[in-house]
């Protein structure tokens, strides 16, 4: 007789993993399916070139729950972080430099460089998104309420919204209102003067995000990257030991050591389904997988356009599923290098602050805003705006020795072109990606050992994000909170019986925080001790 589990998780990325690992916990019998060679979805490290372990997607870690970090013992699974620090380095073309620290006392002097207004500002920028992010991040955990309250449990969540929002005053209440429909632009511009200083911060506002630098919303972002920590430094980031592969390796041995199965290589076809319940999956090798629950960390799309048969779905559902707005914008290049770049606005080959912090090569918000209208014309930026990082400045262990790594994530490359195919243009445009940071660090190309080019297409393709978008849905204001993924269908619920969602496509969205399979698991906790009742 086959094996019935009583939960079945279709997709080892870092979310499924968190719900197997709170499910396990709770005595459940959980397997989990990953259709890859390898668990951690596009929060995954890979050896794809030999001796250098990539990260291929996901990059940097901040947003990781502590909670979620508590609970499921990650530090005891082999998980741990290297703070960054400085926090960035941007470049400008004329060969001046701004460096942004960890150390929030160095900051005003390296702004003064640019505005001395502006330094003396920063402190204050800095306090108020740390109150507004406090803030926020209380509804991170929260399964969101009904807009318009159906329970006891819906008139409980908002009543403890309450108390945290009248803790902010009415100044920083009213500030962070205004904030949640601002553009980045508008907002840093009500804040700052110097360019570098609001290009700098800007980039968080429209990272992984189909829009520009005015385009209304992107200042909630800015806020959304602004709400992890790494060693108790709020909005911090950090690199993980041994590549962002370190959070899902610990995240499976964290599940596993308390009972959990995961099979890897097992791709799901399709969720079975009887008279409107879930009852398990098949494998694409026809294999057949009985269980009580099942739960999907595939995004809303790959979920219930792809998993699931048309007519197992309410047609208005599936109409708002077919409509969550899911274009990818971002590119990302792997390169394997020889020797760190050089410069040169910083001198230096050796490894210096210039190498150990977020490289942004975006010198102003006029050239971001560029980047943005050439996507808009469905071509991909002709001057993007480049994130650069190089882990192995923190790891040395991720590369041969005197051998480094570097991460360059791209904006803005649409997923949808004019005028040509991604399979057509990807290298010639990764050449251009390689020709821009060279004017910033002419070494650059004699260095480059070997190189990895995903475009949107190939996310879609190797990640199986949803035309590329990393986020599992944009992270707009009608697409967050009790409105996602659709009005009346956020607390990881679905009109399938037993099928819950736990992926980033479900509140609080996208980024490596764990969030999301977290707060799934306790409303399938909460359904599972009233079926055992």
């Amino acid at each position: 007789m086959a094996t019935r589990y009583d939960a079945v998780i279709v997709g080892a990325g870092h979310n499924g993993l968190v719900t197997a690992g709170y499910l396990s916990r709770m005595g459940l019998k959980v397997l989990v399916l990953e259709r890859r060679y390898v668990v951690g979805g596009a929060c995954v490290t890979e050896e794809i070139f030999p001796g250098f372990k990539v990260s291929t997607a996901a990059y940097l870690c901040s947003l990781l729950h502590p909670k979620v970090v508590s609970d499921l013992e990650l530090p005891r699974f082999g998980y741990h972080i290297f703070p960054k620090d400085p926090a960035s380095f941007t470049p400008l073309p004329d060969g001046r430099y701004f460096f942004l620290w960890q150390d929030s006392q160095r900051n005003p002097a390296e702004i003064a460089k640019f505005s001395e207004r502006d330094a003396g500002l920063f402190s204050a920028y800095e306090d108020f998104l740390s109150r507004l992010a406090a803030v926020a991040e209380q509804t991170f955990t929260m399964t969101p309420p009904n807009l318009l309250p159906r329970s006891l449990q819906d008139w409980g969540t908002y009543l403890r919204l309450i108390p945290s929002l009248l803790r902010l005053g009415r100044k920083d209440l009213l500030a962070g209102m205004k904030m949640m429909f601002q553009s980045v632009r508008d907002f840093l511009d009500e804040r700052f003067e110097s360019d570098v200083l609001k290009a700098t911060l800007a980039t968080d506002g429209v990272i992984g995000i189909n829009g520009g630098p005015s385009t209304p919303g992107t200042a909630y972002v800015l806020l959304h990257h602004c709400m992890g920590e790494v060693g108790g430094k709020r909005g911090l980031w950090g690199f993980v030991e041994g590549g962002m592969g370190g959070v899902a390796d610990a995240l499976r041995r964290s599940s596993e050591a308390y009972g959990s199965i995961t099979r890897t290589s097992a791709p799901v076809a399709r969720i079975r389904i009887r008279d409107g319940r879930a009852l398990g999956v098949v494998l694409e090798n026809d294999e057949e997988i009985d269980a009580a629950i099942v739960v999907s960390n595939a995004d809303p799309k790959q979920t219930f356009l792809r998993l699931i048969e048309p007519p197992a779905l309410p047609e208005d559902f599936r109409r708002g599923i077919e409509h969550i707005r899911m274009e990818g914008c971002s590119l990302k290049v792997n390169l394997a290098l020889s020797e760190l770049p050089n410069f040169k606005a910083y001198p230096g080959n050796g490894p210096g602050p210039q190498h150990k912090g977020t490289i942004h090569i975006c010198p102003s918000l006029d050239y971001m805003e560029r980047a943005w209208d050439d996507t808009r014309q469905g071509i991909p930026s002709r001057e993007p705006m480049l994130e650069c990082c190089i882990p192995t400045t923190y790891d040395p262990s991720l590369a041969p020795p005197g051998k480094h790594l570097m991460s360059i994530f791209v904006q803005y490359a649409p997923y949808k072109l004019a005028n040509a195919s991604w399979d057509e243009i990807r290298d010639a445009y990764a050449d251009r990606v390689i020709d821009i940071l060279s004017d910033y660090a002419p070494n650059i190309k004699g260095a480059i050992l070997d190189r990895q080019v995903l475009t949107p297409l190939d996310l879609e393709r190797e990640f199986g994000l949803t035309h590329g978008n990393i986020f599992h849905g944009e992270l707009s204001l009608d697409q967050l909170f009790f409105l996602r993924p659709l009005p009346g269908w956020a607390q990881y619920r679905t009109p399938i019986r037993n099928l819950y969602l736990c992926g980033s496509g479900t509140h609080p969205g996208g980024g490596v925080t764990g969030v999301p399979g977290h707060n799934a698991a306790r409303e399938i906790l909460r359904d599972w001790r009233k079926l055992k009742r």
